[in-house]
């Protein structure tokens, strides 16, 4: 294995996962190591609830992911969720739909079929995605949920052409199922803007991620019943000076499914959880530092 492990290095990767855990030197643009995103936010009711809890609670997060699709949201309701995220200045970042859950094919639910993930199927497929970026981008919203990886190849080059802003953003979803150096900087070159891995990667395969790309990466700090319901609230201060600058997606013990409908009171539930887990980070990792309010890019 050794000359394997050579040439992975002479190619600027790790030779493999990295057990040492060396701190990151990354950091955010305003050199921050982390923040909290709160996913699975699908409309302005939650996101309203969300807000609120959290302000009450008086801790800060940094970016709102709704994961269902631009598709099943009314121009109004768009509107609303960007105006709510400039009020509270936190980014606001809406999934790419249709996916394949929402075309002719019933694959992605069967046993085979989840294999291939939420990626689109047939060019129509990937008109209709970059169709559903102009109409957000036109209402406001300048940061997308990518499922595929070709539709985020043909969005980096509209976005290299003057064809889209280029304050737009794109954030890879764990979705698309990646999980080693080696597919972050492929995601990296293809114009990812954060990545997120699969969500069950131990400390060492994540710190061997970082050594690999710049970008942020995003992990999951507990997880839905559907993926595991697996909660990493102790691993947090370790993710954090490991991997920054990393996005912290917390709350999604409270959903069942990803792309669950997040009541309001769930929302209440979510921001608890950020709670839960800010608490951890200021005990065993006083010294990280979060982004302030605002910091959005």
């Amino acid at each position: 294995m050794k000359e394997t492990k050579e040439f992975l290095q002479k190619i600027g990767l790790p030779g493999g996962d990295c057990y040492d855990l060396v701190t990151s030197q990354k950091r955010f643009s305003d050199g921050a190591q982390y923040r909290f995103e709160v996913p699975g936010i699908q409309n302005p009711a939650a996101m309203e609830s969300l807000l609120e809890a959290l302000e009450n609670l008086h801790i800060d997060i940094h970016r709102v992911t709704q994961t269902k699709g631009i598709m099943l949201l009314s121009d109004n309701e768009i509107l609303e969720m960007t105006a709510l995220a400039e009020q509270a200045q936190v980014n606001l970042v809406l999934a790419i739909g249709p996916r394949a859950t929402y075309d002719t094919s019933a694959s992605v639910l069967t046993a085979e079929g989840q294999r291939m993930g939420l990626r689109l199927r047939g060019q129509d497929q990937i008109v209709r995605a970059v169709e559903d970026v102009k109409r957000a981008v036109n209402l406001g919203c300048y940061s997308f949920l990518l499922y595929d990886e070709g539709l985020l190849w043909v969005l980096n080059e509209m976005r290299n052409q003057n064809e889209l802003p280029e304050t737009i953003k794109f954030k890879v979803s764990a979705h698309m199922g990646h999980g080693n150096p080696c597919s972050a900087v492929l995601l990296e070159k293809l114009g990812a803007d954060s990545i997120n891995p699969v969500r069950d990667l131990q400390l060492p395969m994540l710190s061997a991620l970082r050594q690999a790309v710049s970008v942020p990466i995003d992990l999951h700090t507990e997880n839905p019943a559907s993926s595991g319901g697996f909660i990493r609230h102790y691993e947090v201060p370790e993710m954090i000076r490991t991997t920054a600058p990393v996005y912290l997606k917390t709350g999604g013990s409270v959903a069942k499914t990803h792309g669950w409908d997040t009541t309001t009171a769930e929302a209440k539930q979510r921001a608890k959880q950020v709670g839960l887990v800010k608490r951890v980070i200021d005990q065993y990792y006083k010294e990280a530092v979060a982004s302030k309010k605002g910091s959005i890019y």
